[in-house]
């Protein structure tokens, strides 16, 4: 094996072991900032523990934020921090909310079986 068939393996593992699976959805979000204000962007993927999304303005990493957006299931409001990014791509961290919590977890699991429908070529 050389170098690069080495390093393939540990960012597989990396990309397994995430707690939930992530699903593709792009609709409009508002981030509600208390350093920069309001915010809007647009999402690249959500789990149910987490959602990523585009911004043009920077936002500090561990900051609480307020984050709505629409799903197929219904509007959300939801808390949560700052914990990645990554140029203009943001990665936010749902903080427990139980009443959202079940559109969000109603709407991956929409997205996991319309996922397993579409053919493989």
């Amino acid at each position: 094996m050389d170098a690069g068939d080495q390093s393939a393996g540990p960012v597989r593992e990396i990309v397994d072991a995430r707690r939930q699976p992530r699903f593709k959805i792009a609709v409009d979000i508002s981030i509600n900032s208390r350093t920069c204000g309001l915010l809007t962007g647009h999402t690249v993927d959500i789990s149910e523990s987490g959602i990523s999304a585009m911004l043009r303005i920077e936002v500090p990493l561990g900051e609480v934020v307020e984050l709505g957006f629409t799903l197929p299931f219904g509007p959300v409001t939801i808390y949560a921090m700052v914990r990645q990014r990554n140029a203009f791509r943001y990665g936010f961290q749902f903080v427990e909310s139980n009443a959202v919590h079940e559109v969000i977890q109603t709407t991956c699991h929409y997205l996991a079986d319309a996922k397993s429908l579409i053919p493989k070529l």
